[in-house]
């Protein structure tokens, strides 16, 4: 009697654990494979296990891929960049930023090939350079050549995404690219930093990645979400508790290396890039309190430069701070 009582208590368990599971829902969240703190969580499933959702991590080459797979509602959570953020919100696309993933400085760079007679801004005139156009590194690109006072047909620009920007670069096809991470080291094995994105960001082109959830899957999934933005806080916070020692031979180092493909040795001068910005610092007017009027202005200068056909009337509606608030409590 006692081994079928066992039997049975044993069998109520995995009965009570298969159900669980079959409640897991799955959620695909695009991501660009920066090596970043949030990688560690990744690795170690720590997103999942918060959330209780079975993640499918799908990887964008940019921006513009981020807001196509936005808008057909392929994709509900996403990592897109401030620029591409400015022309999905100006078309009409149903998402809000809800928190940021990092405030881009030099992870994002234009690189100059040796030996291609670029030493300063003005250099570019007749140049190829390559950029995933409609990017954040686009933005930083075209306020470069703004602050150089360069139209944008006195140079050819390419639009190339990441993989090919590295391919290009290789058979001397490019003379210069502003681009992130891990191609930009990869390029610059014979080429040199020209500027960086938080140098444009001076010049009044600041750029950030950040999250966005459609409206309607915000509304039905709060606490996961808040979670979510728990969970990349923790990430963020254990690298910014002690930068020093995300060494190349540190364990949070190699998984970020496991994960994106970059060279571990590369990845804490690439985390040296970025600015992660504490969930609760994001709350203040500097950061998710300004993010509309970011919007506004990043629109404004793309109509300008003929990148969009037309600018909201205000962006308020496309941020969300209901997320980082209960995920701070």
């Amino acid at each position: 009697m006692k081994r079928m009582t066992k039997r049975l208590m044993l069998s109520a368990a995995t009965m009570a654990i298969t159900a669980s599971g079959a409640l897991a829902e799955d959620v695909t969240i695009g991501h660009f494979g920066n090596p970043t703190p949030m990688q560690v969580a990744r690795a170690a499933g720590d997103f999942d296990a918060a959330t209780g959702w079975t993640i499918e991590w799908r990887q964008f080459a940019s921006g513009t891929d981020v807001i196509a797979a936005m808008a057909s509602g392929d994709i509900q959570v996403a990592e897109l960049g401030s620029s591409p953020l400015a022309i999905a919100t100006s078309s009409g696309v149903d998402l809000q930023l809800f928190m940021l993933a990092q405030v881009i400085g030099e992870a994002e760079s234009l690189i100059v090939r040796d030996g291609a007679g670029i030493e300063t801004l003005e250099d570019l005139r007749g140049k190829r350079v390559a950029v995933p156009v409609g990017s954040t590194a686009h933005f930083s690109l075209m306020g470069a050549l703004d602050q150089a006072g360069i139209g944008e047909d006195e140079l050819t620009i390419l639009n190339m995404p990441p993989d090919q920007i590295a391919a290009a670069w290789q058979q001397d096809a490019i003379d210069a690219a502003f681009i992130w991470q891990p191609v930009q080291s990869q390029i610059s094995e014979n080429g040199t930093l020209l500027v960086g994105a938080d140098q444009t960001a001076e010049w009044g082109f600041p750029t950030f990645d950040g999250w966005v959830v459609n409206t309607g899957f915000a509304a039905d999934h709060a606490d996961g979400l808040a979670a979510f933005a728990a969970t990349m806080d923790a990430a963020n916070g254990a690298y910014l508790a002690d930068p020093a020692a995300w060494t190349a031979d540190s364990a949070p180092v190699i998984a970020i290396a496991e994960q994106t493909g970059a060279d571990a040795s590369q990845v804490p001068g690439i985390l040296e890039g970025f600015a992660f910005i504490p969930l609760a610092d994001q709350l203040s007017p500097t950061w998710l309190g300004s993010a509309a009027d970011t919007m506004l202005a990043t629109a404004t200068f793309l109509q300008s430069a003929g990148r969009i056909d037309a600018v909201a009337d205000e962006y308020s509606g496309f941020v969300s701070t209901s997320i980082a608030e209960a995920a701070v409590q």
